[in-house]
């Protein structure tokens, strides 16, 4: 029955869904952004995080640990895979590197389905996030109002390392003319290798921190892998407050049609993002797209 209170829920969960969203689309549009590769294996970076960070929890029982350790973990996958991978396409077609990328997810998702199986997993919220919270015009889980705040903090410490250091200089100029950069000393693939394995963290982190509000399953980022190109789409490709700008209009969109119908919730997402490429085939806050 829809109702007021129906519609305020929604509204919320939207915002945890869209934070959610934008850090995983910030991590894909700085990887395409900076070094040019469409990452289709990002959806199981998200995936590997939640597994990685239950894995931990298992072991210690503790909530911030396993949160470390899915991040980093992914991290350390992302340069190995940048490392061993990435680095021989940079020059390639993006189809070889589409595909590249695509084969890499599978064999990520196959592996964690041999070694944790198909069933669904669930991480508990930390004790200092769990039970509800009265808002005065509704009560809501704790949880998912502190993942709002976890996620928009991440999403501000990610925006200040790549836009307001010497890295993000490093990566800009780079992208622009490598061999400039590499002609002043800086070794830019290293710094590119650096941004990759940002750019995977964040997919872990956001992974890991939406355990306890989804259960995890080896396909979990086969769908948020579709929603997160979207969101892309609808920010600006390469953009970075576009992705958050995107993530949040995504996550409202599903959230509050599948008040109505949940059926349509996915119809009505790729609906509004074909009515802003019409109007702006760049993206909201897109720029001029690469070659």
């Amino acid at each position: 029955m829809l109702s007021w209170a129906n519609f305020i829920s929604q509204m919320f969960n939207g915002l945890v869904l869209g934070v959610l969203l934008a850090l995983i689309s910030s991590g894909l549009t700085i990887i395409y952004g900076t070094l040019g590769v469409l990452n289709l294996a990002h959806g199981a970076m998200f995936m590997l995080g939640g597994y990685a960070g239950y894995a931990a929890y298992q072991a210690t029982g503790s909530y911030t640990i396993a949160v470390i350790a899915g991040t980093l973990f992914v991290g350390i996958v992302g340069i190995v895979m940048e490392r061993g991978i990435i680095r021989h396409f940079y020059s390639r077609p993006q189809e070889d590197q589409i595909l590249v990328t695509f084969g890499v997810g599978i064999v990520f998702v196959e592996l964690v389905r041999h070694f944790f199986g198909s069933l669904a997993l669930n991480v508990p919220a930390p004790g200092w996030a769990s039970g509800i919270t009265s808002l005065g015009f509704m009560i809501y889980p704790t949880y998912r109002l502190a993942v709002v705040g976890i996620v928009a903090i991440a999403l501000v410490v990610l925006y200040i390392v790549l836009y307001r250091t010497r890295l993000g200089l490093i990566v800009r100029a780079g992208i622009e003319d490598a061999g400039m950069v590499d002609a002043l000393g800086i070794d830019v693939y290293g710094v590119f290798m650096i941004v990759f394995g940002i750019g995977a963290m964040a997919a872990g982190f956001a992974g890991i921190v939406n355990a306890p509000v989804a259960p995890i399953t080896p396909d979990i980022g086969e769908a948020i892998l579709v929603q997160t190109f979207v969101v892309v789409v609808i920010g600006g490709v390469g953009s970075f407050p576009g992705a958050v700008l995107g993530g949040l209009i995504a996550g409202e969109i599903l959230s509050l049609t599948s008040m109505i119908n949940p059926s349509y919730s996915q119809v009505m997402l790729f609906a509004v993002m074909t009515l802003v490429l019409v109007v702006s085939p760049r993206g909201l806050l897109g720029s001029q797209g690469r070659e």
